[in-house]
């Protein structure tokens, strides 16, 4: 075998220049049409994330009013049990308490004195 065959079999056939060219024509569209899918994959993402948080927000000021109202409902059960005439009956009924009589009363303050 010579030498100068196994030179030209290693060696690719060399492409006209006009097939060299079209490569190079669709090289910029390729990297573009990469870019503009990658930005329009980056604004899809955004908007998806974004409709996200908006529903979480949404959710989370229904939670708000309901926490607001039942703190109002709270304040009005702490203002009728500490309400007097409840506390009053309840001290009348159940444990059957009465006011004291005139004699029953101790002054502190005159009893001292006394002594």
């Amino acid at each position: 075998m010579p030498i100068d065959e196994t030179q030209d079999m290693s060696l690719p056939p060399e492409l006209p220049e006009e097939e060299k060219s079209k490569g190079v024509k669709y090289a910029p569209l390729i990297i573009a049409a990469f870019v503009l899918m990658g930005v329009a994959l980056i604004y899809v993402w955004s908007h998806l994330r974004m409709t996200g948080l908006e529903y979480k927000i949404a959710e989370e000021m229904t939670r708000r009013e309901q926490l607001l109202e039942e703190q109002r409902q709270l304040k009005v059960e702490i203002a009728t049990l500490k309400a007097p005439n409840r506390i009053e009956t309840i001290v009348k009924e159940k444990l059957q308490m009465i006011y004291p009589q005139r004699e029953q009363i101790i002054h502190l303050g005159e009893s001292v004195k006394k002594r």
